[in-house]
């Protein structure tokens, strides 16, 4: 597994239809390949009338497993266009299935390669897209007089403010990535002048939606 990589948050459902026919996308993220398979039998069994349950999985890794199957689809017009969601996202250790039941009109290659990655991608972003990473904690005081710089070097620098405190002196709490632990502290120490008590707690791995850290 890598320290860091795309996924999403939850599972999630979500249907559109097209000429009557319904595509429903189910998405879950997984940790294995296993958990995926699953996944897929347990939607192929709920869905046991439909047509077709095609599906994509991506389960990271130094050799990235990726799978997919048009289950019955003319070759390329379903799990092929699941799976470019995923990796046009960047989406590790997800999966999604999509059901389709047939209205009675045929819609023709490109139809199906429309409809299969869309109802996928509706799928993915009620999942909610997620970045995982691994974060240092970090406590800081300054004096009030230097209360904006830092605020300026947290934010423009993609760091993650978790809480200010303010007593004799400002403590700001903050997450930053662990590779970029070494630029954050010499950054702060110069824009300070040395003015500045800063200390390092644990490493974190953590789940991030929107710049915003997401505690289970």
């Amino acid at each position: 597994m890598k320290n860091s990589y795309k996924t999403i948050n939850q599972q999630a459902q979500a249907e559109i239809v097209e000429k009557k026919s319904r595509f429903i996308a189910n998405v879950l993220p997984v940790s294995s390949e296993e958990e995926a398979i699953n996944f897929i039998n347990k939607i192929k069994k709920q869905y046991y009338d439909a047509r077709h349950n095609c599906f994509a999985y991506v389960i990271g890794g130094n050799i990235p497993i990726i799978r997919f199957s048009d289950d019955g689809e003319p070759s390329g017009t379903a799990g092929k266009p699941i799976l470019d969601v995923l990796l046009g996202e960047n989406l590790e250790n997800v999966v999604i299935v999509v059901t389709r039941y047939f209205g009675g009109t045929l819609l023709g290659t490109g139809g199906l390669v429309r409809a299969y990655g869309k109802s996928a991608k509706e799928g993915i972003l009620l999942g909610k897209i997620v970045e995982m990473d691994t974060y240092t904690k970090f406590f800081i005081s300054v004096d009030y007089s230097l209360i904006g710089k830092i605020q300026y070097e947290i934010t423009n620098s993609g760091h993650i403010l978790i809480d200010t405190q303010y007593t004799d002196l400002v403590k700001f709490i903050v997450y930053v990535k662990s590779q970029l632990i070494e630029d954050f502290t010499k950054s702060i120490i110069n824009i300070t002048n040395n003015n500045v008590n800063i200390n390092k707690e644990n490493e974190y791995f953590l789940k991030i939606i929107d710049g915003q850290v997401v505690l289970d």
